[in-house]
Order: C-alpha cells, then sequence, then structure tokens
C-alpha cells in the first residue's frame, strides 16, 4: 500500500498596491531552514534559505550569497542558447539578487560565520505584477520563520509617479508612463535600502515617495510578523566570531596613538603603508605571546581603525583627509584624449579617476536580451570596468562580476533618461568606463566620465549629469551625513548615498547600508547635501571642460540617416535573395539596417554615400505615376522594345513606338543595354507593369 505524505500547508494574505499577494509555506522545499511561495496575481516565486551547520575554517566574514534565477518558461519562452537551457544569470537577475541582499545583509549577526543562501526562483511571471517584489517579500518570510539568526522581517514595495500621483507597485501600462521607478526596503520602523532611476524627479518628490513606500512596507512587516510568530521556528545558535577583547584591548592601549598618526593623511597609499608598517610593529610586540595569532591582529587593528574614523567624524567633525564635512575632494576633467574613439572623458575626484569612452554603432549593434520581460533589445549601454591596478593590487582579470554589473548599471540608469530617442539620434550608444585609480564612489565618477564621453561623441543629450555620495555615522541618536566619501569613511561607515541628477532633478539612488535602517531626516539631509554637492561638480568642473555636445560627430563615427517606407516596400527594397539590397550596398559602400516595421537605418563613415544609397531607396519605394520623368538604365532590348530600370529592382517597358518621333526599324538603332535614357511613365496597367515612354521625354530633358 502507497503512503501518501501530507504536508502541513498555510496560507496568509495581505492587499499591497491594490491586489493580494498569497504566501503559501509547507507546499515545496521542505527540506530547507525556510521556504514559501509567493503568489501576486499570476506571478509565482519560490524563495528558499538555508545555512550550513557550521562555519567553514579560517573565514573572517559573513557568507551570504542571494540568487535570483529566471526560468524563462514562466513566460512561456524557449532558451535561445545552443543547448536551450538557461546559462548565466542576466544583468537583470544579477541586479535583482544585489537588490535582495542589501536590505537583509545589515540585519544578521555581525559575528556570524555560518553560510547563509537565498534561492529565489521565478516560477511565473504576470508583467503587471513585479517578481522582484515578490522575491524581496518571500526572503523576508523565509528568514523569519526559518531558524537561521535574522533580525528582520523587512518589506518592500515599488513606486512609481504617474500622471502626478505616487502609484505602489505600478502594473506594466503605469510603469511605461512613469517618470519614476523607486524600490524601497525597509523594516518596521527605518528604511534600509533605496534603488531609484528617474526622469529628473525633484528631491521634495523623491521624499515624498520613499515616505510614502515605507508608511506600505509597515503592514507588510507585521504582516510577516504574525507568520512568524504562528509557525517560525527557534533560531539555532551559532559559534560567535568576536573579536579577543584581552588582545584589542592591548593592541589599543599600545598603538592608538599610531594608529591615528597612520590614519591622518588624504593619501591613500601613504595610509596604507603605514598600516603596513604597524602591522609589523603589533606582530612584533605581541607574537611572543600571542603565537600564530596573525588573523586575530588583523582584526585588532580593523576594529581601531574604525574606531579611531568613527570617532573622528562623531567627536571631532574631522575627516581621515582633513576635508570638511561637506566638502568635495579635488576635480578635474577632461575630453577628446583619445583620437580614434567617438567620444571620450575622463573625470578625477581626488584619489578616484574614471575613464569613460563613447562608442556609437548601427541598429545591429544593438544588445539582444533573452529575459523574463518584454524588451527584446537595447540601444544604450554602460559597461564598468574595475582593473587590480585601481587599488594597487597584482591579480588576473576575471571578467565583470557582480559589482562590476551593478556599479555599470546604475550609471547607465542615471544617464537614460537624457539620452536622445532613437527618432532624434538613429545609433547604438556604448559607453565603457575603466576605473584608472579607486578610493571610494567609482560608480558616480563613472556618471561624470560618462557624461563627458558622450558631449565629447556629440550625442545630443538633453542634460548634462554629475553623481556623488554621501555617507553616514551613527551612535544611538546622533548621527551625521557628511559629503563625497572615500574608501575609508566607506568601509568604516554606516551609508553610502549614491545620488546621480541634472541640474533640474534625481535621475538614479542607490543606497547601501552596514547599520539597521535610515530616518526621514537623514535622507532628507542625504539628498540635500548631494545635491549641493552635484550642482557644484557640474558648474565648477564638468561645464567649464565641455558645456554642451558637440555639433559634429567624430569622423570615425558612422554618419547616419533614418527613413520609413511601407513594410509592403520591404521586399522591393531587399530584393530576391537580397540581390537589390546587396546590389545599393555594393555600389555606395553604406551599411544598410531594415526592420520589421518599415524603419531602414543607412549608416557609413562618408556622408554622400549615406544620403546616395537613401536616394536609391527613395526611388525603389516610389510609386511611380503618369506623367513622372526618370533617367534609366536600359536593361533588355526585345523585338518590340526596351526595358529600362528607372530605378534598382523596378523597370518598365518602352515599346519601339515610343522609341523616337520617327518610325524605328530596330530598338539598336536608338538605344542599346547600359545606355541611360530619359523616360516619361505613361500609365501603369492593372497588373503593375510600368510603360514608359522616351519620345515624349526627350522634349523635357
Amino acid at each position: 500500500m502507497i503512503q501518501q505524505k501530507m504536508f502541513d500547508e498555510r496560507k496568509f494574505s495581505i492587499t499591497i498596491g491594490g491586489r493580494d499577494l498569497t504566501i503559501e509555506i509547507g507546499k515545496m522545499a521542505g527540506l530547507a531552514n525556510g521556504s514559501c511561495l509567493v503568489r501576486y496575481g499570476d506571478t509565482a516565486v519560490l524563495v528558499t534559505a538555508t545555512a550550513s551547520e557550521k562555519p567553514r575554517d579560517g573565514i573572517d566574514f559573513f557568507p551570504l550569497s542571494v540568487d535570483y534565477e529566471e526560468k524563462l518558461y514562466a513566460v512561456g519562452h524557449i532558451p535561445g542558447s545552443f543547448q536551450r537551457r538557461e546559462g548565466r544569470p542576466t544583468e537583470k537577475a544579477i541586479l535583482a539578487s544585489r537588490v535582495i541582499d542589501r536590505p537583509i545583509r545589515p540585519l544578521f549577526p555581525k559575528d556570524m560565520r555560518n553560510d547563509v543562501a537565498i534561492a529565489c526562483t521565478v516560477l511565473s511571471v504576470e508583467q503587471d505584477n513585479s517578481p522582484e517584489i515578490c522575491a524581496m517579500i518571500g526572503t523576508s518570510v523565509a528568514l523569519s520563520i526559518s531558524d537561521i539568526p535574522w533580525n528582520g522581517p523587512i518589506g518592500a514595495v515599488a513606486v512609481g509617479y504617474v500622471d502626478g500621483r505616487l502609484v505602489i507597485n505600478p502594473n506594466e501600462a503605469q510603469r511605461a508612463k512613469s517618470t519614476l521607478s523607486l524600490t524601497v526596503a525597509a523594516t518596521d520602523k527605518k528604511v534600509i535600502m533605496i534603488e531609484a532611476g528617474a526622469n529628473e524627479i525633484s528631491e521634495d518628490l523623491m521624499l515624498d515617495a520613499i515616505t510614502l513606500a515605507h508608511e506600505e512596507i509597515k503592514p507588510i512587516c507585521a504582516f510577516v510578523e504574525e507568520i512568524r510568530a504562528e509557525i517560525g521556528k527557534e533560531k539555532f545558535s551559532y559559534q560567535e566570531m568576536r573579536v579577543q577583547e584581552e588582545l584589542y584591548n592591548a593592541i589599543s592601549e599600545a598603538f592608538l596613538e599610531d594608529m591615528r598618526k597612520a590614519m591622518d593623511t588624504d593619501d591613500k597609499t601613504v595610509r596604507e603603508a603605514n598600516l603596513l608598517a604597524l602591522r609589523e610593529a603589533v606582530e612584533e610586540k605581541f607574537s611572543a605571546e600571542y603565537p600564530d595569532s596573525g588573523s586575530l591582529f588583523d582584526e585588532c587593528l580593523y576594529q581601531l581603525q574604525k574606531y579611531v574614523v568613527r570617532r573622528w567624524l562623531l567627536d571631532d567633525g574631522k575627516r581621515v583627509d582633513g576635508r570638511g564635512m561637506h566638502e568635495v575632494r579635488p576635480l578635474a576633467a577632461e575630453v577628446g584624449f583619445l583620437p580614434r574613439t567617438h567620444g571620450s572623458g575622463m573625470f578625477t575626484r581626488g584619489q578616484t579617476q574614471v575613464m569613460t569612452v563613447c562608442t556609437l554603432g548601427t541598429v545591429a549593434d544593438y544588445q539582444l536580451l533573452d529575459g523574463l520581460t518584454p524588451e527584446e533589445t537595447k540601444r544604450f549601454m554602460h559597461h564598468y570596468n574595475f582593473p587590480s591596478y585601481s587599488v594597487g593590487e597584482a591579480r588576473p582579470s576575471r571578467g565583470p562580476g557582480r559589482r562590476e554589473i551593478g556599479h555599470g548599471a546604475l550609471a547607465e540608469k542615471a544617464l537614460e533618461p537624457i539620452i536622445p530617442s532613437e527618432e532624434e539620434f538613429p545609433y547604438c550608444i556604448r559607453l565603457v568606463s575603466e576605473v584608472l585609480s579607486s578610493n571610494g564612489s567609482t560608480s558616480q565618477g563613472a556618471v561624470c566620465g560618462a557624461t563627458l564621453a558622450l558631449m565629447d561623441a556629440g550625442v545630443p543629450i538633453k542634460a548634462p549629469v554629475a553623481g556623488i555620495s554621501a555617507g553616514l555615522i551613527t551612535e544611538g541618536d546622533r548621527w551625521m551625513v557628511f559629503t563625497d566619501i572615500q574608501g575609508v569613511e566607506d568601509f568604516f561607515g554606516d551609508m553610502d548615498f549614491k545620488v546621480a541628477g541634472t541640474k533640474n532633478g534625481i535621475t538614479a539612488i542607490q543606497m547601501d547600508l552596514k547599520n539597521d535602517g535610515l530616518t526621514r531626516d537623514i535622507i532628507q539631509e542625504a539628498l540635500h547635501q548631494t545635491r549641493v554637492a552635484r550642482l557644484a561638480i557640474l558648474d565648477e568642473v564638468m561645464l567649464p571642460c565641455i558645456d554642451k555636445p558637440r555639433p559634429e560627430l567624430s569622423k570615425f563615427a558612422p554618419k547616419m540617416i533614418q527613413t520609413q517606407i511601407d513594410v509592403d516596400k520591404i521586399r522591393e527594397v531587399i530584393g530576391k535573395g537580397g540581390s537589390v539590397i546587396q546590389k545599393i550596398v555594393a555600389d555606395t559602400g553604406a551599411k544598410i539596417d531594415i526592420e520589421d516595421d518599415g524603419r531602414v537605418f543607412i549608416s557609413s563613415t562618408d556622408q554622400a554615400a549615406c544620403q546616395k544609397a537613401l536616394d536609391i531607396i527613395n526611388a525603389i519605394v516610389l510609386d511611380p505615376q503618369p506623367g513622372q520623368m526618370f533617367y534609366g538604365k536600359v536593361t533588355r532590348l526585345m523585338q518590340f522594345g526596351a526595358f529600362v530600370e528607372i530605378a534598382p529592382g523596378k523597370e518598365g517597358l518602352v515599346h519601339i513606338s515610343k522609341l523616337a518621333n520617327h518610325r524605328v526599324a530596330k530598338v539598336e538603332d536608338v538605344c542599346n543595354v547600359g545606355d541611360m535614357l530619359w523616360v516619361k511613365v505613361t500609365d501603369i496597367d492593372e497588373k503593375g507593369r510600368i510603360n514608359l515612354s522616351h519620345k515624349d521625354a526627350v522634349p523635357a530633358v
């Protein structure tokens, strides 16, 4: 007899954005520490949370991994790869993983070293209901009901701005019209993650949107807490990895002043050399008493650095490099220094330096997308590279990691609102930002460098964009926001609040936290400081370098002409087996791309070649009318007349009686193959055949 195992299935529901979100627990993945199936309309995401029983040997950080797994069956697609399997995560999947990771990471115990893995598997997608929001809420539920130590719950919503009002979790039609794409995660008390793209939204409106999101999140947190109280497991105990207090106190007593002296410089390389010497001094003094404690020395010195930096900021209003709390490091900008590229820009802020190169391409260069969203191609791309030499390290390049993809996408999001439309500027645009030197906020340096490169390339952007980052130090109820964080302040501070925008408003935000969240007052102050700083960067450095896009493209960039033809004419332009379009390309040297909707893109480094190709295409798609005249080429001779090509792939017949005003005995007496003749359209029969006359065209020649 077959025994059937009955799962203890539970369902919980809440209304978010006017639609029901349901959590199903006990139905799937029962062996994970915590799991749930989230349904939001027809969108369904399975979320699991698992943890190792013990930490790995020698690990000195918290090993959290978050994987947002897009399954193309969720939208009824078969993968386009050769093996027809999902391959490496798409860029959108990586970005979703980062958005889920950032709000949950600060809420784990700081001294836990057990591996924790979050897997969010997208099973079904309805475009009106975001699977990313489902995954974030599902992660909160899975961790809350599991036995994994975690100080949640959190909730998450998306916010749009449609027709003058803020909308929670906008549907697909609303997202298409929205000038704001904001995702907020929060606990019931504080905002813990912000990710935004916007079309020059004001700071006040952005703050209102974040505040509204937090109010909508509070009931979600209460909802998750109710689930946890009802079916949550008891949290397991773990091996605490704390600094050895006795050793830390001994090092602090002996070397606190040396640490202050080592840290007190505006040069990152000098500081690192000072710290290396200090590390050797510590080992020399304490190695006999604490043998084989190299990793403990490193952890104690790390904590001592953190103590010095935070005490300077909170107690003395002092920064490591001596700047004022709202002072931006020395700035420099340069354009046009690479002669063969289409556009180049370099932006320097202190010891952070980013070079961005702009390349213009044709419609054939568009990126093809194979994901869960309806978009199939991508016209504007920004890629970010962070080589090891930028931080003085010697290690081989292994391609972009999640951090590089995330930083590249943030700058891309910041720039997208100012990129001209395809109708205005029919080019594919690729930006590549190379971090040449890194000491904090390279992603915002990439925003500035990219803006310079775009203008140097002659891309008619709507407005220049600059980016800057603000930091935060908190202690109890005390807090302090400061502008333009460098690397050491990022490491030991509580926040990296990146904001990019134009003079008119914000285009992107990304907030990373190490504490338990931000209040409205902190967010408001960060928005204010970053606005003041980005306007100063624009006015004092970027615009004096190049104040508007160059009027002409680089001579090495393709020249582009775009036209629209009737879809019924596409076959005529292409010709049988591509014969017509291939001939146009051979005759002109221009590159031609034709879209299914009748858009035609003609490109060449020679503007005259583009125009010649356009003239030929216009002649092909032109419907000849009786009375029109053409200068055509004789292609065939028959006893009864000559065929004349009036446009590529389009010819008509000049009857022998229409070749001259006198009687013609043989067609060869008037013309031969290859001759050029002026002809006039006399009529077009019911089958579309064109009848021509040479004798009637002669007087007009």
